[in-house]
C-alpha cells in the first residue's frame, strides 16, 4: 500500500472513531461545564455521563471491602524513648478527651461557641484511635449532647462519613470565603449560660451550589511525613520527567508563605506541621482556643464564657511533667508519634498489583517511599516510609473540584492522599463521596473544561481501565492490603 493511501486509510478510521466519540465528548463537556457554578451537583452528573459515554473499557474490578480488624494502626512509634514512652497515656488521654464549655482545670473546657466535635477521637476514630470516620457516625451522639439545640446538616448520615463544611463564596455574594463553618453551636446545653446563636443556613449553601464538603483524614504516621527532607520532595517531583509528560502529570509543592518550606497535611497541602494542624483543629474542630490559636471564633456577647487562651502551658509546680503542656501540645505529640499502619498480608494477587499500579501510572503520584532524615528525636530519623504519596498539589479536573482555593492550591487541586492504610478505610476521595474503592479510582477520571484542565490522573485511569480483568482486580487487591 502507498503512502498516500496508509494516510487515507488513518484518516477514515480517525473519523469512523470521531463520529462515535465527538457525541458523546462534546454532551459531556455540557455537563462538565456546570461544575464551575454547581460543583456539588455536576459530579454526580458527569459521573454517570462518563459512564454512559463509554469512553473507557468496561470495569470488572470489585472493592473487596476493607479488611477486618483488628485494627493495622494506632500504636505509637516502638522506637520511642522510655521517657517518651513514659508520656504515652497522658497523650493518649488527651486525645480521647471530651471536652465541656466551661474550664474547669487546666486540662478540660473550652467547647464552642461552635464546634464539629467534642473530642479528637470522636471524628478520629477508625480502623482505631487517630484514623478517620467509623462506621457509625459519632456525631449523632455529640450534637444534642447536654441539652443544646442543633439540628442536623442533610449531608450528614447515620451510616456517612464525618463531614466538614466550608462555604465557597460568603452567603448571598461573590466573595471568596472558605474557611470551615461549624455545624454546631452551644446553644441549649446546661453548660452554655444565655448563649443564642444560630447553625450556619447549610441548606441555603447546598441549594446553590456554596457548599464544599470535607471528610477527616487519619493521622497515622503525620509525625514522619512532618519531617521529610523539602529537598527529597522537590528531587522526587524532578524525577521521570519523561513518563510523567507522557501521563499528563504535572504536580507542584505547595510552599508556606513564612520559611518557604513544603506544606504537606490537609486535603489541599494548606498546613504545614503537626503542631500548627494540631492547635488549628483544637480551635476549628471544638472551639478550644489554644497558644496557637487563642481567640473564639465566634465572639458574640454571652457565648465567651471563658479567659483565652483555653488551654495553655500549665505553669504550675504541682503538675506531673506530662501535663507541662497545653492540650493543643498534647495532642500534637500523639499524633506526631503515631506509627504508620502496617499492611496486610501480601500474596501473589498482591503482588502482581503492586506491579500494575506502577504499569498503569498510578505510582507517579502515589510515590511509594520517602526516607527521613537524622532527627533530634531518633524514633522519627533514618526511616523509609511507605507512604504512597508525592506530596504535591494536582490537578483533578471539573469532577473532583470543589470550587474553593485555599493558599496557592487551585479549586481543581488536591494533595495526592498517602495511601497507607487505605486497606482498612472506609470513605474514600475528599468530600467521602464513596466507600467503594473502585468507584474512587474511577472518580479520577474527569474531562477538562472551560473552568478547569482536564484531571491528571485521566491517562493513568484510561490504563488501568484498560488492564484485563485479573490485573484489575490484582491491583485493588493490592491497594486494600496497605
Amino acid at each position: 500500500m502507498s503512502l498516500r493511501g496508509t494516510d487515507l486509510q488513518a484518516q477514515s478510521k480517525t473519523w469512523k472513531m470521531l463520529r462515535v466519540i465527538l457525541p458523546a465528548a462534546l454532551l459531556l463537556a455540557a455537563c462538565t461545564a456546570a461544575t464551575a457554578y454547581f460543583p456539588k451537583k455536576a459530579t454526580k452528573l458527569v459521573a454517570s455521563m462518563r459512564a454512559n459515554a463509554s469512553l473507557a473499557p468496561t470495569v470488572s474490578a470489585v472493592d473487596p471491602g476493607p479488611r477486618a480488624l483488628p485494627a493495622s494502626a494506632g500504636s505509637f512509634l516502638s522506637t520511642l524513648s522510655a521517657n517518651e514512652q513514659q508520656i504515652e497515656p497522658s497523650l493518649t488521654t488527651e486525645f480521647n478527651r471530651t471536652h465541656d464549655v466551661i474550664v474547669t482545670s487546666p486540662t478540660d473546657g473550652g467547647l464552642g461557641p461552635r464546634f464539629n466535635e467534642n473530642s479528637c477521637a470522636s471524628c478520629h476514630a477508625y480502623p482505631a484511635v487517630g484514623g478517620s470516620s467509623p462506621p457509625t457516625n459519632p456525631l449523632f451522639s455529640i450534637y444534642n449532647f447536654n441539652g443544646a439545640s442543633n439540628t442536623m446538616p442533610s449531608f450528614i448520615t447515620s451510616n456517612g462519613p464525618i463531614l466538614e463544611a466550608r462555604f465557597i463564596n460568603q452567603p448571598g455574594t461573590t466573595i471568596p470565603d472558605g474557611t470551615v463553618h461549624q455545624l454546631f453551636t452551644i446553644k441549649g446545653r446546661s453548660d452554655a449560660g444565655s448563649c443564642s446563636i444560630s447553625q450556619p443556613d447549610f441548606a441555603t449553601a447546598a441549594s446553590q451550589g456554596n457548599l464544599a464538603l470535607r471528610q477527616v483524614p487519619p493521622t497515622y504516621g503525620d509525625g514522619l511525613i512532618e519531617v521529610i527532607r523539602n529537598l527529597d520532595i522537590v528531587n522526587n517531583m524532578n524525577s521521570n520527567q519523561t513518563i510523567k509528560a507522557s501521563l499528563g502529570i504535572s504536580g507542584h509543592p505547595i510552599y508556606s508563605g513564612n520559611d518557604g518550606s513544603i506544606q504537606r497535611f490537609g486535603w489541599k497541602a494548606q498546613v504545614r506541621s503537626t503542631l500548627l494542624m494540631a492547635g488549628n483543629q483544637m480551635n476549628v474542630e471544638m472551639g478550644v482556643t489554644n497558644e496557637i490559636f487563642p481567640n473564639e471564633i465566634d465572639q458574640t456577647p454571652g457565648c465567651v464564657l471563658n479567659p483565652v487562651p483555653e488551654t495553655v502551658t500549665n505553669f504550675n509546680p504541682n503538675i506531673l511533667t506530662e501535663m507541662f503542656p497545653g492540650d493543643a501540645e498534647r495532642a500534637e505529640h500523639f499524633t506526631q508519634w503515631l506509627a504508620p499502619p502496617t499492611p496486610g498480608p501480601s500474596n501473589n494477587s498482591t503482588k502482581n498489583g503492586k506491579t500494575q499500579f506502577t504499569n498503569a501510572g498510578c505510582v507517579y503520584c502515589h510515590t511509594t517511599s520517602f526516607t527521613t532524615p537524622a532527627t533530634s528525636r531518633p524514633a522519627l530519623g533514618n526511616i523509609t516510609i511507605n507512604l504512597y504519596s508525592d506530596l504535591l498539589v494536582h490537578h483533578m479536573g471539573p469532577g473532583l473540584a470543589d470550587g474553593l482555593a485555599q493558599g496557592s492550591a487551585g479549586p481543581d487541586e488536591f494533595r495526592t492522599a498517602p495511601l497507607w492504610g487505605i486497606g482498612q478505610r472506609l470513605w474514600f476521595m475528599h468530600d467521602g463521596r464513596t466507600n467503594n474503592i473502585v468507584t474512587a479510582i474511577e472518580d479520577h477520571y474527569s474531562l477538562g473544561n472551560g473552568s478547569y484542565p482536564a484531571s491528571e490522573a485521566n491517562q493513568s485511569i484510561t490504563n488501568f481501565n484498560n488492564l484485563s480483568p485479573k490485573n484489575q482486580q490484582d491491583l485493588v487487591n493490592f491497594l486494600r492490603q496497605l
